[in-house]
């Protein structure tokens, strides 16, 4: 039975890497790092919101 729960597993394994990196970058003594950091953790955020949409039905993915 593979879980039906995998999107949303990975939505959610994704808004917590996203919320680790945005404290590192809260941390991040470089400015050029912590900049990094901070642009990763929005498109990781962002992509898990896509993933989050798409499980709900509100978007498809583009073909």
């Amino acid at each position: 039975m593979s879980g039906s729960n995998e999107p949303a597993d990975l939505a959610r394994q994704m808004r917590e890497k996203a919320q680790q990196l945005a404290e590192a970058a809260k941390h991040a003594s470089d400015p050029h790092e912590r900049e990094r950091l901070e642009r990763k953790s929005r498109t990781i955020r962002d992509r898990s919101e896509q993933q989050s949409a798409m499980e709900a039905g509100d978007i498809y993915p583009e073909k």
